[in-house]
């Protein structure tokens, strides 16, 4: 992960209803939840969700599908765990961690 999808993602997240999508969705897992569960479970109106998912999806962090008529938004996974990567990548300079320090 360059540094430009870096901030645009952690920009994405640095908003509380778009980081409460974005963690609601991850525990949805794969399958996803449509736009009104989401809605219904963050108490979001529809249409500021719908701004919001936009933004994650700008970033890359999650992916619509259509489904008959409904929208299903789930976490990118591979996204998340690129930019996880991408922020401990030089964790402890370059040495391995150990579980009984605090940097890991």
């Amino acid at each position: 992960m360059d540094d430009k999808k870096a901030v645009t993602a952690l920009a994405a997240l640095a908003q509380e209803s778009r980081l409460a999508t974005f963690r609601l969705l991850v525990q949805a897992g794969p399958d996803g939840l449509a736009a009104s569960r989401i809605a219904e479970a963050l108490g979001v109106p529809p249409s500021s969700l719908s701004f919001h998912l936009k933004e994650l999806t700008h970033a890359d962090l999650i992916v619509p599908r259509q489904e008959g008529r409904f929208v299903i938004y789930a976490a990118r996974f591979d996204t998340m765990s690129t930019l996880l990567g991408f922020l401990t990548e030089n964790c402890c300079g370059g040495t391995p961690c150990s579980r009984d320090t605090s940097c890991c």
